[in-house]
């Protein structure tokens, strides 16, 4: 089969997969694991555990704030020590549960055997179960966005899903956790997809796999043979191949529209390969999302590896299994060099959007003095979403939001291609990013409800000499007749429900 591949813009970085042939290791359980509240996209998730507490892995600390947003699970057992604000990978102070670690006792309810389940054996998997289960479990994008699964498997009123495309592409130089998990996990990673085209009621099913993996294509190409539903599709080396729109363009030949257009405007729902595994999981063996796949690499790096980490575990701990840092200037990025952020502390803890933690040494930890822009247009060329960096970063500077808007700076998927080619060595990217956060602010505030009207106060009773009447004092306070029980006693309050989410409700046939 012809390879296909997406048809505007991209670049060819060095592809640098260290780790290619390194069959994954489970990493030791650390001494105390960091749980950061904020692991996915939308509102922080809230800790619904104390200092003293007892957990076991797989119980949930800490449950979804919104609707956009997702459950936490603690991925050791022992006791929680802190719950309080903690160094994250963003370099901020953000609030987070610590545990310190006792043991490995694992909750009763998660299936711990190696048995394949399928999906055509539990007829009580209905959509609506799926979903629930998934939700529940904390399932969210695991190449990198972590965009709480759920809610893409819930379409808004009016769209309707063709197919679910899986995303095994793993462009980003150096990373090879995703291509492990392909090698390791196929039969699992098979049967997510089974369920994921159940959940949103699709017939077609498609893994898009970039061709400098031909030991992941054969492999997977043997195990769907007879199964026309669903498909293989070989995909050309180029970056960001991996990106939603750039895939659903190389794979089914569509383009998705300007924000706010979304996939499923286009008829595709697109999980990364290690999401699919973990809905198999999760649907399947109730088990929570509390471990994932890991790529710990770099060129001077002396032994590039990947580990099933459990979540929380620092990036010091795998650092120092792959035989701790080079020697030299380094600079530590969680994820990989053309979209990764370079992290303030090797203490920072894993979390559910971490596929890979790549170290840069030397020359590579650092960029050459910007220069000015030769107005090559090498950047308006390597754009995959067609758009105008060189002016989308100048209009930043200026901050001329209102251009930035025009110009469809929200389109921007960061992917850094622009900043890689450009020759004056311009930080484009950084300035992309600044104005695409400040357009955003502006369109969520523009979008936001307007406030309700104050009331009018009613004008005050007076008395005859002018004085305000008071219904009631502090000794002797008023009491209206609705506020009264018929025994003329005082009646209780009427309850009312608190204002937040609800707390989460296990999934029907999820153990106790």
């Amino acid at each position: 089969m012809k390879a296909k591949t997406f048809r505007i813009g991209g670049v060819h970085p060095a592809e640098n997969k260290l780790s290619n042939d390194a069959v994954t290791q489970p990493a030791p359980l650390p001494q105390q694991a960091v749980f950061s509240l904020s692991q996915h996209i939308g509102a922080p998730a809230k800790a619904i555990v104390k200092e003293g507490d007892k957990v076991k892995v797989g119980t949930m600390i800490a449950e979804a704030g919104g609707f956009v947003s997702a459950n936490i699970f603690s991925s050791v057992s022992g006791t929680v020590v802190k719950v309080g604000d903690s160094l994250d990978v963003s370099g901020a102070m953000k609030p987070a549960i610590t545990i310190k670690v006792e043991g490995d006792e694992w909750e009763a309810s998660i299936d711990r055997s190696d048995k394949l389940e399928k999906l055509a054996d539990h007829p009580e998997l209905t959509p609506e179960e799926i979903v629930n289960r998934v939700k529940y479990a904390g399932i969210v994008g695991m190449g990198g966005a972590c965009f709480p699964t759920h809610v893409k498997l819930m379409p808004p009123p009016g769209a309707k899903a063709d197919c679910v495309i899986i995303n095994g592409v793993e462009c980003e130089p150096y990373i090879t956790s995703d291509y492990r998990l392909m090698l390791e996990k196929s039969d699992e990673l098979i049967e997510g997809l089974r369920i994921l085209m159940a959940a949103v009621k699709v017939e077609k099913g498609y893994i898009g796999i970039e061709d400098n993996k031909p030991e992941a294509i054969k492999l997977l190409t043997e195990k769907v043979a007879g199964n026309p539903n669903i498909e293989v599709v070989p995909l050309k080396k180029k970056y960001p191949q991996g990106g939603e729109k750039q895939l659903i363009d190389a794979v089914i030949r569509r383009q998705v529209p300007a924000p706010p257009a979304i996939p499923i405007s286009v008829g595709a729902v697109v999980q990364n390969a290690g999401t699919a595994v973990a809905v198999y999981e999760a649907v399947m063996k109730k088990k929570p999302l509390f471990e994932r796949y890991t790529t710990v690499t770099g060129l001077q790096v002396k032994k590039p590896s990947n580990f099933l980490v459990r979540m929380g575990t620092s990036f010091e701990d795998l650092i120092n299994l792959c035989g701790g840092m080079p020697e030299g200037e380094n600079k530590v990025l969680a994820g990989g060099p053309m979209m990764g952020r370079a992290v303030p502390s090797i203490e920072v803890p894993v979390g559910k959007g971490q596929n890979s933690i790549t170290i840069l040494t030397g020359k590579d930890a650092t960029m050459p003095d910007e220069q000015p822009c030769i107005r090559c247009a090498k950047c308006v060329s390597a754009c995959p979403m067609g758009l105008e960096p060189f002016l989308l970063a100048k209009a930043a500077k200026m901050e001329k939001w209102d251009l930035l808007e025009a110009e469809d700076v929200t389109s921007c998927i960061e992917c850094g291609s622009c900043q890689f080619t450009c020759p004056a060595y311009r930080r484009l990217l950084d300035d992309i990013r600044k104005g695409k956060s400040t357009v955003m602010g502006i369109i969520r505030s523009r979008n936001a409800p307007a406030p309700a009207p104050a009331k009018a106060e009613a004008p005050k009773a007076k008395t005859k000499d002018g004085k305000e009447f008071v219904m009631h004092t502090a000794e002797k306070p008023f009491v209206t007749p609705t506020d009264l029980d018929f025994s003329g006693k005082k009646a209780n309050p009427v309850p009312v429900m608190p204002k937040g989410p609800r707390p989460a409700v296990k999934p029907a046939n999820w153990p106790a």
